[in-house]
C-alpha cells in the first residue's frame, strides 16, 4: 500500500503560504498546535513560526503523575518565552536571530481520568499499539475542538517528530478529526529533514528537560522494565 509522504504534503502547503506572502497577502495563517512536550515542540516551532501565527495547545491527560505534568508544562512555557524573546529581538534589530511570529500557549484541562477511562482493557497493550492510537485520538479531537473555538486555520501535533510514534496513524486520525470538526489538518512527519535530530540539539541549547517515556504509567512501567 502506497502511503502519502506527509512531509511533501506539508511542503506544498508551506509553498502556497510563501507564494501568498510574496503577493502581499497580509493575512497570516493561524495554527493550533498540539504539543506533547517542550523538546518535541522545539524544532516544530522553530520550523513553522515564520509561516504561521502559532498557538501551542498543551493537552496531555496521558501524563499520569501530576508533578511530572507540571514539570513538562513549565518547560513548555519557558521554551516559548525564550523563543518569543528572540523573535522580538529579531524584529527590533532586523537580524535573523529567530525570524517568525510570536507564539502563544493555551493549556487544556489536566484530566488523567479521561485517559484511564479510554485505556480500560488496554493496560497491557504494547507501546505503539491500540492504546496509543486511542490516546492520539483523545488528544487530537480535543485539539480540533479548541482550534474551531479559536477560529484557527489549521491544527496539527508535534507527536509526528518522535521515531516512536506512528506518523501515518496520527495523520489518519488528524484528517478524520478535520472532517468531523471542519478545521483544516496540517499534515506532517516532523522527524523528516532531520527534525528529530534538530530537536535534540535545541533541547541541549535551551537546557530542556527530556523525559524518557511518553507520560502514561504504562509507558513508564515499560521503560523501567527495559532498564532492568
Amino acid at each position: 500500500m502506497n502511503r502519502l509522504n506527509y512531509q511533501k504534503e506539508l511542503d506544498k502547503i508551506l509553498g502556497k503560504i510563501v507564494q501568498k506572502k510574496n503577493e502581499n497577502d497580509a493575512a497570516v495563517p493561524t495554527l493550533f498546535l498540539h504539543s506533547c512536550c517542550a523538546p518535541c515542540s522545539s524544532y516544530v516551532l522553530e520550523y513553522l513560526c515564520s509561516f504561521f501565527s502559532i498557538t501551542v495547545f498543551y493537552f496531555n491527560p496521558n501524563i499520569s503523575d501530576s508533578e511530572e505534568y507540571k514539570k513538562r508544562v513549565a518547560e513548555q512555557v519557558r521554551l516559548i518565552a525564550a523563543y518569543n524573546t528572540e523573535i522580538e529581538h529579531s524584529m527590533e534589530t532586523g537580524t535573523s536571530m529567530k525570524m517568525g511570529y510570536p507564539i502563544s500557549i493555551v493549556e487544556g484541562d489536566y484530566v488523567p481520568g479521561r485517559f484511564f477511562e479510554m485505556a480500560k482493557g488496554l493496560e497491557t497493550c504494547p507501546e505503539g499499539g491500540e492504546r496509543c492510537f486511542r490516546c492520539y485520538a483523545l488528544r487530537l479531537e480535543e485539539t480540533a475542538r479548541y482550534a474551531v473555538r479559536a477560529g484557527s486555520d489549521y491544527f496539527a501535533t508535534t507527536l509526528t517528530i518522535s521515531p516512536l510514534k506512528n506518523a501515518h496513524k496520527l495523520n489518519e486520525i488528524g484528517q478524520a478529526m478535520s472532517q468531523k470538526y471542519g478545521v483544516a489538518w496540517l499534515p506532517s512527519d516532523f522527524k523528516k529533514k532531520d527534525g528529530y535530530k534538530r530537536s535534540i540539539e535545541l533541547s541541549a541549547e535551551y537546557n530542556l528537560y527530556r523525559q524518557n517515556y511518553c507520560g502514561c504509567i504504562y509507558s513508564r512501567n515499560q521503560s523501567l522494565q527495559k532498564q532492568l
